[in-house]
């Protein structure tokens, strides 16, 4: 499983990936707002210093719902660097643009997917990934990680290759199941990732240890 940083925060991005276990970062109109980061100029210069943290793996959304407008948007964004995935929404238009990208060699990420039916519209215009939002469907009371499961199995039955990847992560048991069913990637918080770390017996057996070393060697 791959682990992506849903962010647009600098310093959180170093420090995922300075972790070890960072493998790519999503992002999107509402978390560049959320940074003060505003205007076309200072957006691309955002994701130019994004590319240059992460090794692969940044999603970069159109703002365009038109087709002709998501296709201009997305070539730009795919200049600024190989590590740029476009991020499409999934309307018409967007299916429309994915297949368009998808025949030049230009990687996606369809977003806002909520569906199965939506999924398989988006493994079959070629998307590189598909971004179910679990959190979201958890709030008008639908089991995200049920789409998650049916998402697994269809891609299975049909071997796409588009890659799953789990959105609107909100907890460590969101990330965990999403494994357990087999999504392809996860993208969360920050503290999603690093609560991961957390055990209170791993925190009692390392004071233990420690106080024991301390007696024996005082």
């Amino acid at each position: 499983m791959q682990f992506f940083i849903d962010t647009a925060n600098l310093s959180e991005i170093k420090e995922a990936n300075d972790l070890g276990v960072l493998d790519g970062v999503t992002t999107n109109p509402s978390l560049m707002a959320k940074e003060g980061i505003t205007g076309k100029e200072n957006i691309l210069a955002h994701y130019k210093a994004i590319c240059k943290i992460v090794d692969d793996n940044v999603s970069a959304e159109v703002i365009s719902t038109d087709f002709e407008g998501m296709i201009k948007e997305g070539k730009e964004l795919a200049k600024i660097d190989d590590k740029i995935v476009v991020k499409v929404p999934m309307i018409r238009d967007g299916v429309k643009a994915i297949k368009a990208f998808s025949a030049e060699g230009i990687r996606t990420n369809c977003t806002l997917v909520f569906s199965s039916g939506q999924a398989i519209l988006a493994a079959k215009a070629g998307a590189s990934y598909v971004s179910p939002f679990i959190g979201r469907l958890d709030d008008i009371s639908h089991d995200g990680l049920d789409l998650i499961e049916q998402m697994v199995q269809i891609y299975t039955n049909y071997a796409f290759e588009t890659q799953i990847l789990a959105a609107s992560v909100r907890h460590t048991m969101h990330l965990i199941k999403c494994a357990e069913i087999g999504s392809d990637v996860v993208t969360c918080p920050l503290n999603v990732i690093t609560a991961l770390l957390k055990h209170p017996l791993t925190d009692s057996g390392l004071e233990k240890f420690l106080a024991d070393y301390k007696k024996g060697n005082s």
